[in-house]
């Protein structure tokens, strides 16, 4: 999966940056970003601090090793590492 060149509180601090009167095309020609992408972070991480941001993405990773497990059990591959 591709990373992002910002980091959740570069994020959070350009949202805020917006949420305090800065016009969007500004921002996003100061940060070298697209509209897309900062409509993207605002639908996603509006209203959110550094510490939800960095629970929900835990969140998202526990999903992602979750789903990859029940996968491989549906499918009768056992997995290259197992708990003991």
């Amino acid at each position: 999966m591709k990373t992002s060149r910002f980091t959740d509180s570069q994020i959070i601090a350009i949202l805020k940056q917006a949420e305090s009167g800065s016009p969007v095309p500004e921002l996003c020609r100061e940060h070298g970003i697209s509209n897309a992408t900062f409509y993207k972070w605002r639908s996603k991480f509006g209203g959110m601090d550094a510490s939800l941001m960095a629970r929900m993405k835990e969140l998202e990773d526990e999903n992602r090793r979750l789903k990859k497990m029940y996968a491989e059990e549906r499918l009768g591959n056992p997995p290259i590492f197992r708990a003991r």
